[in-house]
């Protein structure tokens, strides 16, 4: 199985005025030779298929080119967020026009990492309306979307999903490298990865179990996934495989 190398999104899934803004942007920034990859729900729809519109636009940079993104989109007629609800300047800058937003995010939320230029390499990229973005890599998204387990938020229905999609070719040694001392958290979101889909989680590869301290599946073949596990977490529809294609 290859790896993801581009997705073509229909034009309507982004209204023409989003499009207008996020247009702007991306091509001052180009026009500056600023690097950036494109990441949040739009990397996630382009890694699993499921499109969902955000209604912003997440471009993750270099720290040291913070301050020229920044002055890009406040030259394409963004205004800080911060005025209307503030926010930590510490990882990211939130820019709106109306009620589309920009992020440019230069580190984790949590403040884990900085990004570098493994967020930025040429892994993916996605085609909209005649442009081409690249996009963050799977295994910065499963990384990084890890750690949003909170009270109100959590993402790891993105991570199931990306490990639905693209588990038998992630880069595995590549994302251990990654998590590091925070392996316990991949072996968790892998575990139940497992029990939701206990036929799909076969694929990965077979020497990953012993890696993340987890007992292989073994026994008879397995349904790749059980709709009826992903029910009792959440109802509504957020598991790929229970989900119209685009």
């Amino acid at each position: 199985m290859e790896r993801l190398q581009g997705r073509a999104w229909p034009d309507h899934l982004i209204n023409d005025e989003q499009w207008a803004i996020y247009h702007r942007v991306i091509t001052r920034a180009r026009e500056r030779h600023v690097p950036f990859a494109v990441g949040g729900g739009f990397a996630v729809a382009t890694h699993t298929g499921q499109w969902r519109n955000t209604k912003d636009l997440d471009l993750y940079i270099l720290p040291r080119d913070r301050d020229a993104m920044v002055q890009i989109v406040t030259e394409a007629g963004l205004t800080d967020y911060y005025e209307r609800k503030p926010y930590d300047r510490r990882w990211i800058y939130r820019a709106n026009a109306d009620d589309t937003i920009v992020d440019v995010i230069w580190a984790m939320a949590n403040l884990r990492v900085e990004v570098d230029e493994g967020w930025l390499r040429d892994a993916c990229r996605a085609h909209v309306r005649g442009l081409e973005l690249p996009v963050v890599p799977v295994e910065e998204m499963v990384w990084d979307k890890l750690y949003v387990l909170q009270r109100d938020r959590c993402d790891w229905p993105d991570v199931l999903n990306m490990l639905f999609v693209s588990g038998e070719i992630l880069d595995w040694n590549y994302l251990l490298d990654r998590v590091a001392d925070d392996m316990p958290l991949l072996s968790a979101a892998v575990s139940l990865y497992r029990w939701l889909c206990p036929g799909r989680s076969r694929k990965l590869p077979p020497w990953i179990w012993e890696r993340l301290d987890l007992p292989a599946p073994v026994g008879p073949p397995a349904p790749e996934c059980e709709p009826f596990r992903a029910d009792l977490l959440d109802t509504r529809p957020w598991f790929a495989e229970a989900e119209p294609k685009c």
